[in-house]
This record gives structure tokens, C-alpha cells and sequence, in this order.
């Protein structure tokens, strides 16, 4: 091997080293991105252009594979099937349930993902509990949020994934497991098709079902109006 080849193979050994070297020096801090154990969080949510906060209820499965967003008037549900990439949206009045894969992806408030940018900043306390707080940056603005070592949001300050803005915070907080049949539809209810796709943006904080809150929540009530028996 001549003298430049193998001055050449050993610059190249030495910067794949030092990449190696550097690598943890610049991977990003964020928090924990989804709950690692079962967990059902009440939150009080303020979405931008309703008046007045309004409450909805979260059960988190263990490591955020799947959600259930139920609303205080109890006129339905939303399931997140992350694994999955569905949506289930539950009509209780009318005992009815569609589901579809959302079209620019399946996104929620109420988790975290690696699309965003955090940076620590200090400490908090909310509904009793202990969390980290991270400023939070996105394609779409930025965020403030306070998050347990557990990765629970507890409270969420700013632009969400879909660019809307709003506010959401946890008032209590229970840890208990969560049966599957949490994250099915009823039994007894009738699947319907939406004939009209639900549009990007209707959530998550547009609460179109009096506080379903969230992601899927207003796309709740779109599908209702636009839905029918196959």
C-alpha cells in the first residue's frame, strides 16, 4: 500500500472514531416521550378560540401504544391506535363507531415525538406530582411543557404538532392498569364509513365535542354530520 493510501485509510479510521466520539455529545435531550406504565390523567384543556377550559379525560396504555379520549359530556370517544396508525371514533347517542387512518398521520398533544426539538428548563409541579419542564420547538412554533420522569404530560403551553394553539393541564392523575376493552368500541355498536375524509387540523386542540378534547376530538364531530350506514 503507498505512503498516501494509508495516510489516507488512516484519516478516515480516525474521523469514523471521533463520529463515534462526538455522537453522544450532540444527541438531543428530550423527555421521556410516552408513558411507561398505565395511566388515566383528568386535564382541564383550553383550546385558542373557546372562552372558558374544558375537561377531558385520558387513559394512557403503557408506552403510549394506544389512547382513549373521553369527554366530560360523555357524547363520545376518540381511540388512538399508534401501532396501528387508526383512529376510533366512538358516537354514544347514537351508538355508533368509524374508523379510519388518519391521512397526514396519526398526532396528539397528549404525546410527544422526535419530529420536535426540546431544551431542559427546570423544574415543576402540577396536580400534586413532580415534572421536568422543556420548551418545545416544531416546524409549527414552540411549546412549554411539564413532563414526569415517567413521561406523563402535565401540562402543555403553546403550538401543538398540527400548528393550533391552546393549553392543556393535568388535575389529577391515577396509576392503575387498563383493560383492552378500554381501546375497543362498545359492544353492540354499529360500524359506520365516513363518506367525507376528516380534514387535516381538526384537532388537536379543536374540541368539537365540548371538551373531547384534542386530537380526534373535533374530528368527532365532523364525522358525525358526514357518516352513514354502509
Amino acid at each position: 500500500m503507498s505512503s498516501y493510501r494509508r495516510k489516507s485509510v488512516a484519516a478516515l479510521a480516525l474521523g469514523v472514531a471521533m463520529a463515534g466520539m462526538a455522537a453522544p455529545a450532540f444527541a438531543q435531550q428530550h423527555p421521556r416521550l410516552t408513558p411507561s406504565r398505565d395511566v388515566t390523567v383528568v386535564y382541564s384543556v383550553q383550546p385558542e378560540k373557546l372562552p372558558q377550559p374544558v375537561q377531558a379525560t385520558v387513559h394512557f396504555r403503557a408506552e403510549g401504544d394506544k389512547l382513549r379520549i373521553d369527554p366530560a359530556n360523555h357524547a363520545g370517544s376518540t381511540i388512538l391506535d399508534r401501532p396501528a396508525q387508526m383512529v376510533t371514533l366512538i358516537m354514544n347517542k347514537q351508538k355508533v363507531y368509524t374508523s379510519f387512518s388518519p391521512k397526514h398521520g396519526l398526532r396528539s398533544p397528549f404525546l410527544l415525538d422526535m419530529s420536535m426539538q426540546f431544551a431542559p428548563d427546570g423544574k415543576g409541579m402540577v396536580a400534586g406530582a413532580s415534572c421536568n419542564k422543556w420548551s418545545i420547538t416544531s416546524a409549527h412554533g414552540k411549546a412549554e411543557a411539564c413532563v414526569t420522569d415517567d413521561g406523563v404530560i402535565l401540562s402543555e403551553e403553546g403550538v401543538d404538532s398540527d400548528g393550533l394553539r391552546g393549553k392543556l393541564v393535568a388535575e389529577r392523575i391515577t396509576y392503575a392498569p387498563l383493560d383492552e376493552s378500554l381501546f375497543q368500541p362498545p359492544a353492540g355498536y354499529q360500524k359506520i364509513s365516513a363518506q367525507m375524509p376528516i380534514p387535516h387540523g381538526a384537532g388537536p386542540h379543536g374540541a368539537g365535542v365540548q371538551g373531547a378534547g384534542m386530537q380526534g376530538a373535533a374530528m368527532q364531530g365532523s364525522t358525525t354530520k358526514s357518516a352513514s350506514t354502509p
